[in-house]
């Protein structure tokens, strides 16, 4: 017995092979209108207007909808009936089923305006919202901030030494003395003082250029660095020292300076100096008389990022984690209390309590220097490529000027990674 193949006729009055066609139901479409070109006004630009509060300009004003008129309940005993359904979320059941009311804006605070950048942010610019980075005490202490140990604690102040051949050194000494005892002994013997004087016109100038290499020990290390060529990083090698100048940015811990409160700082130092005159106390062990010493100092450098100028490339720098940093940075007097001015603002009587020293009756400066996010600086160290990744480390090995025979300079080292910015610390940053 064979199957029968249903068939059925079409509206033509043809029959055909197969069960008709199940017409499905067309999903109503949501009528859409064209959105006007803006031209970058938020006014015009819709929704991102209305976060902001800003009175959106609309082209083709809609008519107001017409409410929507609820049945009347009903006394059905289904578990999905009116009386089943007044729960918390009854009472604007009109509101909930129908999209064509008006919504009410519920905010949970002040709306943020919009930065100039372009980005929304949790604050304005220059807000101190952000102190909490990178910082162990608690949210809203003005206390002294408290770093981890991915932030670096500059105690002591960079190490510089002159670079001279020891042998040489002691060569020197021992001729030195042995001129002078001979000198003396021909002059007490002999009466002959030509030796002495000899010995003593070779000594005096080398006692002069020892304490003019002292005295410039610092400033001739500086010229040395700035007039250093700096180097491209698109085709610095592994293991090969370089100097970078360009824009920093902060890494995942950006710095705040410890009495101006400034906010992400890749570098902050805020040093207490005071002036011991005849008789007067002493700030530290070294702090002689008619002078001024640190009494106390606060100094920190934690991982950034820098932007070299030349290629346009950016580089981590390693200046975190207990590294070995040299940074050179001129930092400006912010109070100065002196005989004739006693009086202490609240703020710096509120700084040195948190750090439990004295107010008595000395005279004192406090001076702090920072590098923002934005600012210029250069740095000196050696170039590492791990995973894809660039990064400046400190050089194991000192960095040596060599000797200026015009400047009557020796050579003069420094140890670690070496930071120099020569901005001035009321100038406007690059905003980054």
């Amino acid at each position: 017995m064979g199957t029968r193949i249903p068939s059925h006729q079409l509206s033509g009055g043809l029959y055909v092979s197969g069960r008709p066609e199940q017409l499905k139901e067309r999903q109503p479409t949501m009528a859409s209108r064209a959105v006007p070109y803006t031209g970058g006004d938020i006014k015009k630009s819709g929704e991102l207007g209305k976060m902001f509060d800003i009175t959106v300009d609309d082209p083709n004003p809609s008519p107001p909808p017409r409410p929507s008129r609820l049945p009347p309940p009903s006394s059905s005993s289904q578990p999905n009936s009116g009386s089943a359904r007044s729960g918390p979320n009854s009472g604007s059941l009109g509101a909930k089923s129908s999209n064509s009311g008006p919504i009410s804006k519920k905010s949970s605070g002040p709306m943020v305006p919009l930065q100039p950048t372009g980005l929304i942010t949790s604050g304005p610019l220059g807000s101190s919202a952000g102190r909490r980075s990178g910082q162990l005490e608690p949210p809203g202490s003005s206390g002294k901030v408290v770093y981890g140990s991915s932030v670096t604690s500059l105690n002591e102040e960079a190490k510089l030494g002159f670079k001279v051949s020891k042998p040489i050194m002691w060569v020197v000494v021992v001729v030195a003395v042995m001129g002078l005892v001979v000198g003396a002994f021909l002059m007490v013997a002999v009466k002959n003082v030509v030796i002495l004087v000899a010995v003593g016109g070779i000594l005096v100038p080398v006692v002069a250029v020892v304490l003019w290499n002292w005295a410039w020990k610092k400033s001739g290390l500086l010229g040395f660095l700035r007039r250093y060529p700096n180097a491209e990083l698109r085709g610095a090698v592994d293991g090969q020292f370089v100097k970078v100048t360009g824009v920093v940015t902060c890494g995942s811990i950006p710095l705040e300076s410890s009495f101006q409160r400034v906010p992400r700082c890749v570098y902050v130092s805020t040093e207490l100096y005071e002036y011991r005159g005849w008789g007067g106390k002493s700030a530290n062990s070294k702090h002689g008389f008619f002078s001024w010493g640190c009494r106390h100092a606060e100094k920190y450098v934690a991982d950034f990022y820098i932007s070299d100028f030349q290629s346009g490339l950016r580089a981590l720098v390693k200046s975190g984690y207990g590294a070995k940093v040299a940074a050179f940075v001129k930092p400006i007097t912010i109070v100065d209390i002196t005989t004739e001015n006693r009086e202490l603002s609240p703020g710096f009587q509120r700084w040195l309590a948190d750090r439990s020293l004295s107010s008595d009756d000395r005279v004192m400066r406090l001076k702090e220097g920072y590098i923002r996010e934005g600012s210029t600086v250069s740095v000196m160290g050696v170039v590492r490529r791990q995973d894809n990744v660039l990064m400046i480390v400190p050089s194991p090995e000192p960095v040596a000027t060599g000797c200026r025979w015009t400047r009557c300079l020796l050579p003069t080292y420094v140890e670690g990674l070496i930071l120099t910015c020569d901005e001035s610390q009321t100038a406007d940053v690059i905003p980054v």
